[in-house]
């Protein structure tokens, strides 16, 4: 037995096969040895070096300069803030798509959960009725998608991508073929992607938002894109604990922008955002180190003096891995901060004048405001005896979003809510059955229809107009054309046979009514363009809202229960004291919504009526501005850094326009403001003296049959031009216009024109004021020389321009170009350009044509009960223009103190404001308040001022 183990043992070694597997076990030794080496001896030193490092130079934002005020308070700075950002890492390939939006929804949820918000600068919002809205309209529109659809300039659209709506641009970037948002029907087979499948609409879009940011730097791979700024340390632990699976994301120390009180200065100030290609375009030229990712002024001073307020970059050399993290960095270089920057402008004038022009509008409200259904103008009727019913107010708070449709049908809708929204179900199924009605079979004619119908139809075609929804192709209608014609200015066609008209014209894009055909007959495409009307009808906020105003109007909804709405939807906040008086009837609801006007709970700019905005600037004689107010203002800060859409949205379909800066872009008749251009031109072009009368009988016939007519239609009887520009006379001054025309031959109106834009020039009026923001360039008159006499004509003038005007009249002869900067100074506070107003011009007037002016401007405020013991002499003029008859006149006033020594002038302009006098005590209030005259508590008060001017239009 053993010899045959023996020799079987001896074969089985001397065989070449147990040679072969001894080498092999060896080998298969060595390998195990050196896998344990390399996986568990050296496992975690191996890994390191083997991630892949790429070498990038990385830019370091430097610090922007401060903003302050002339005193040296604080406008505008930065503070520290945590952002998370996000860097292209992942490799191109079929699954790129979906990894990305993967780690995007991860991280969108992980910020959102903590209360942080993401970036939303989209120019795609959600809007009310949950549908994809536009934030921008016209060339602005144009752009975005001339972005979208990757074109250099707008020309280069086609038509399909300039006809573009929210949805085309959706389905476009969200598609398979670009960002690849949604999911397969059949994952298995990759087939029928849909977009936006597994994501709601909101995610879809945040998800959209920040693809689409993260393109726009594209063309080089690790430009980190922000995402989310200033976040919560919660945000950020979160962040970094999960920063394995994220990648390419990473949390950056980082400064915002932050504005102090913004609602007051945002007009002058501006705000901060991601700079647009053509912004950057234009940026490089002075400075190539701009960046798409950079944060530029957007507007205002921000914007006029972005390149002295951003600062120097600096660089550092950094190290990253495969993922996107940050190895290790070298070779920094530092930043230099941004210049700081000192306005002219005094803080604590600039709010006190804020809260007075409020105060004043919501007075003049609260004196207009009655408690009738409608007011219907008398025959002849001025402009000044416009009242406000009740019943427009209660309107008007749904009408600009006070009490918030929306949320009539929510869940969790409080009862007078819920009542009031099934009353508002049945009516619009009652509005829309009729409205079928008539676009199928009864087809009135359009001027036969009822006021409320009228609206309703009209809506219809600008809904299908917009470019939210353009079904109706504007460019493709014939404006000449008979039918058209028929439907737009003559209205005696029904919108049944305008629609159909539209259709066989082909004005209307079949392809956004998603056709089972392609061939089908104008039959088919109405029937469909019917429920294409109806179905957007039936989730159209502002339809509703149509149909809340004739509820309003005829006490569907009664007064009582938008009170109560007000109350629980939280838009104001009163005493259950109150609240118990009105819900009893103890307390009416107008004279509860008249309380809640006059304490200032709900703005005249909430309720955007006539008057809701206003502006007043202040200068020293010098041309230095010491205010510049413009009501509403807008929180900036909800703006700046990186723009809040939906908020952007909210405030640019508020009615009250808060973007709209009133002190230099809204433009009126200067009405008899002008009147101090007109008598220099009369005095020192000699068709007047100081001394020579003019009898005032109230008509002016000279240019019968045309009649112009003073204020006082009886006259004023003698009249010289201290005491006409008193009176403010319009006989006298039309006299004047006249004789400026006279030729030696007869009446040039040419010639006058030309004499009155000639002084107009001289006192700075024919040129925007010189202020370093955006201002609307001036028109004076061309037409008429002798309304143009009187501030008419087509005189158009911005409130700083007067100012600009005014000032020159206070320092009798210097005319400045005004001026928003006091110094620029590096961060170290060493002065770098000390400005001063430029002189534009120097008038060289008869020391007579001077003293008429100042005196007759004296008179004036002499005459003025509300001005008696102010404690200091004022010089002022008023004057009232007016645009139609169917909206109040524009208030204005201007005026200088102290009259004999001037060291301040005042420009006020209430627009729809009634009267002169009431811009003019608004003026008084801001002096009282420069000038300490009486106690601040006493003249911002808060709540509506009690005015003590009548009212009256003498101007």
């Amino acid at each position: 037995m053993f010899n045959n183990f023996k020799d079987s043992f001896i074969r089985m070694v001397t065989s070449r096969l147990f040679v072969l597997l001894l080498i092999v076990m060896c080998m298969g030794g060595v390998l195990v040895h050196r896998i344990f080496q390399l996986q568990i001896v050296n496992g975690e030193t191996y890994l390191n070096n083997f991630k892949l490092k790429i070498r990038k130079e990385r830019s370091i934002a430097s610090t922007r300069g401060n903003i302050y005020d002339r005193n040296g308070e604080r406008l505008a700075y930065n503070e520290l803030a945590y952002s998370v950002t996000i860097e292209d890492v992942y490799e191109s390939g079929n699954t790129k798509n979906l990894k990305l939006n993967k780690t995007i929804y991860d991280l969108i949820k992980i910020v959102e959960k903590n209360n942080d918000k993401i970036i939303n600068d989209f120019k795609i919002v959600i809007n009310d009725d949950n549908n994809f809205s536009f934030t921008v309209s016209d060339t602005q529109l144009l752009r975005f998608l001339a972005d979208v659809y990757g074109h250099s300039l707008i020309t280069e659209l086609k038509y399909a991508e300039k006809t573009a709506t929210p949805d085309d641009v959706i389905k476009y970037l969200a598609g398979y073929n670009y960002y690849g948002i949604g999911g397969f029907e059949n994952v298995e087979k990759r087939e029928n992607f849909q977009v936006g499948l597994g994501y709601t609409k909101e995610e879809l879009l945040k998800i959209l938002t920040i693809r689409y940011a993260m393109s726009a730097n594209g063309f080089q791979k690790y430009i980190p894109t922000k995402i989310a700024s200033d976040v919560s340390e919660e945000t950020v632990a979160v962040v970094m604990e999960n920063s394995n699976y994220l990648d390419g994301v990473n949390i950056t120390e980082d400064t915002i922008r932050k504005y102090v009180d913004s609602l007051y200065f945002s007009s002058i100030l501006g705000y901060t955002g991601r700079a647009s290609q053509e912004e950057l375009d234009k940026l490089k030229v002075s400075n190539s180190s701009y960046m798409l990712t950079d944060m530029i002024g957007k507007s205002g001073i921000e914007n006029e003096m972005e390149l002295e307020l951003q600062g120097k970059k600096g660089s550092e050399i950094v190290l990253v891995d495969n993922l996107g993290k940050v190895i290790e960095s070298n070779d920094r270089i530092e930043p230099i901060a941004g210049n700081d920057l000192y306005l002219t402008i005094d803080k604590s004038l600039q709010e006190a004048t804020y809260h007075i022009l409020e105060q004043k509008i919501a007075g003049i409200l609260v004196s207009k405001i009655q408690n009738i259904k409608e007011y219907i103008p008398k025959i002849n009727a001025s402009a000044s005896e416009i009242i406000i019913p009740i019943y427009d107010v209660y309107f008007a708070l749904f009408n600009n979003n006070v009490i918030k449709f929306k949320d009539l049908s929510d869940a969790n809708a409080e009862e007078t809510e819920r009542i009031v929204y099934e009353n508002f179900l049945a009516r619009r199924d009652l509005v829309c059955e009729n409205l079928r009605n008539e676009l199928s079979e009864t087809a009135t004619i359009y001027n036969k229809l009822t006021t409320e119908y009228k609206v309703y139809e009209s809506f219809i075609v600008t809904m299908l107009e917009s470019n939210n929804v353009g079904i109706i192709q504007e460019s493709m209608i014939d404006t000449s054309n008979a039918t058209y014609i028929a439907w737009k200015t003559d209205e005696n066609i029904s919108l049944n046979k305008y629609l159909n008209y539209a259709i066989s014209m082909n004005w209307i894009d079949i392809t956004k009514l998603e056709m089972d055909s392609k061939y089908s007959d104008s039959e088919e495409i109405y029937q469909r363009l019917l429920d294409y009307i109806f179905d957007n009808l039936y989730s159209n906020t502002e339809f509703s809202k149509k149909i809340i105003k004739y509820m309003v109007k005829d006490s569907s909804i009664t007064g009582k229960q938008v009170c109560e709405l007000l109350c629980e939807q939280g838009a104001i906040s009163v005493t259950d004291e109150d609240y118990q008086k009105m819900l009893s009837g103890a307390t009416s609801p107008y004279n509860f919504l008249l309380a809640r006007i006059s304490n200032l709970e709900i703005t005249p700019a909430q309720l955007a009526l006539d008057p809701c905005s206003g502006s007043v600037v202040v200068t020293n004689v010098g041309g230095e501005v010491l205010a510049l107010v413009s009501y509403p203002g807008y929180d900036a800060n909800r703006l700046a850094n990186n723009i809040d859409a939906d908020y952007y949205s909210q405030i640019t379909s508020d009615l009250s326009n808060p973007l709209w800066n009133y002190a230099t872009q809204q433009r009126s008749a200067p009405g008899s403001t002008y009147k101090m251009v007109t008598a220099s031109a009369g005095l020192e072009e000699g068709v007047i003296s100081t001394t020579s009368k003019t009898i005032c009988v109230g008509t002016y016939e000279r240019l019968s049959p045309t009649l112009y007519k003073c204020w006082n239609l009886r006259g004023h009887g003698a009249e010289n031009v201290v005491t006409a520009i008193r009176d403010s006379c319009n006989f006298f001054f039309y006299e004047v216009g006249y004789k400026l025309s006279w030729d030696g031959n007869g009446y040039d109106s040419d010639l006058g024109i030309e004499k009155l834009a000639k002084y107009a020039d001289l006192f700075g009026l024919s040129e925007t004021s010189g202020i370093e923001i955006t201002e609307l360039a001036p028109r004076v008159s061309t037409e008429y020389s002798v309304p143009s006499a009187i501030g008419q004509g087509n005189n158009d003038y911005t409130t700083v321009g007067l100012a600009r005007y005014v000032t020159t009249v206070a320092n009798s002869g210097t005319c400045y170009n005004l001026s928003l900067l006091d110094k620029l100074t590096d961060s170290f506070g060493n002065i770098m350009i000390d400005y001063s107003p430029k002189v534009r011009n120097v008038i060289e007037f008869q020391d007579s044509t001077w003293n008429v002016l100042h005196l007759g401007m004296r008179e004036v405020i002499e005459g003025k009960a509300y001005y008696k013991n102010l404690g200091i002499n004022v010089a002022g003029k008023t004057g009232t223009a007016q645009e139609s008859y169917l909206r109040p006149s524009h208030a204005l006033f201007v005026c200088y103190a102290p009259y004999e020594r001037p060291e301040i002038a005042i420009a006020t302009r209430i627009a729809y404001g009634y009267a002169s006098d009431y811009a003019a005590e608004t003026t008084r209030d801001v002096i009282k308040y420069y000038y300490n005259l009486e106690d601040e508590k006493e003249i911002v008060t808060g709540t509506a001022d009690q005015l003590d001017a009548t009212g009256n239009n003498r101007d």
